[in-house]
């Protein structure tokens, strides 16, 4: 892998992620860029890669099981009557050119491929920003562009048959430990009572960090939160939950979610006035 492959993400100097354009990885995995490792600014890392539980889960990034028919998060396809089923339908995102790169974040151009065909076009953005000594902010932001020349829609299982399991979209796969990490909103806590509802901020502490997921626009703030953490540790943020989501041709899609990636485990309190910060800026 060649150094024009990965950029590194910095904050006040210290490498806080590592971002891997062209990844080598089979055809089953949906290959797409990521990033991993994403690390504390004390230096511990809260992503994980190709996990033994989930080898198609790759450290943060946007994945998507259905579009158009073509999966982009990898493993099994949920098909309707029928459940997750082996299909040769995996679509690769390509990492065409770095717009702009700096040491604390990029602007990519990526292409969707699947069946020799090209069906969306990518802008990402991505920023570092030093918050405080203990924490930093990960600014993420896709734009995705039918570029066929017919209606595109974007699915997931639940829209496909299968209750709870709207996933697709941004999503970090974290860091597992020996205990489930604590999960917890403004005004709710646990995974059951988390999943698939909407809230401006989720967080998910773990033994030594916690990690704190925005919604930066109006539009990303109504997409429900798909959330993980007693079988593996995950968040995103999901694109197609109730029904699917339509792309007319020319047309574009944008979400931004702002992820605070901090030491420690931090309380209700201080997990909002942080949230603040971010998302003003």
């Amino acid at each position: 892998m060649t150094p024009h492959d990965t950029a590194v993400l910095r904050v006040a100097g210290r490498p806080v992620g590592r971002y891997v354009t062209r990844p080598e990885l089979p055809a089953r995995l949906s290959p797409r860029p990521y990033l991993h490792p994403v690390t504390t600014l004390a230096g511990t890392a809260v992503t994980e890669l190709s996990p033994a539980d989930h080898t198609h889960h790759l450290g943060v990034g946007v994945a998507v099981p259905d579009v158009e028919g073509s999966n982009f998060w990898g493993g099994r396809t949920f098909v309707r009557d029928q459940g997750p089923t082996e299909l040769d339908n995996h679509g690769a995102q390509r990492h065409t050119a770095f717009q702009l790169r700096d040491p604390d974040g990029f602007v990519e151009e990526l292409r969707w491929v699947a069946s020799g065909a090209e069906l969306l076009c990518e802008r990402r953005t991505v920023a570092a920003t030093e918050l405080t000594e203990f924490a930093w902010a990960l600014d993420f932001t896709f734009s995705l562009t039918n570029v066929t020349s017919g209606p595109l829609s974007i699915g997931s299982p639940a829209t496909n048959g299968r209750p709870g399991a709207a996933y697709g979209g941004f999503f970090w796969r974290a860091r597992k430990e020996a205990s489930a990490p604590t999960v917890f909103t403004v005004e709710r806590e646990g995974e059951a009572a988390i999943h698939g509802t909407r809230a401006d901020w989720i967080a998910l502490a773990g033994s030594t960090w916690t990690l704190v997921f925005a919604g930066a626009t109006d539009r990303t703030r109504q997409d429900p939160w798909f959330v993980r953490a007693e079988d593996y540790p995950g968040v995103g943020s999901s694109l197609a939950s109730e029904e699917r989501l339509p792309i007319p041709p020319g047309e574009t899609v944008v979400r931004r979610i702002v992820t605070v990636v901090a030491d420690g485990r931090l309380p209700r309190l201080e997990v909002a006035a942080l949230v603040r910060k971010v998302v003003s800026q």
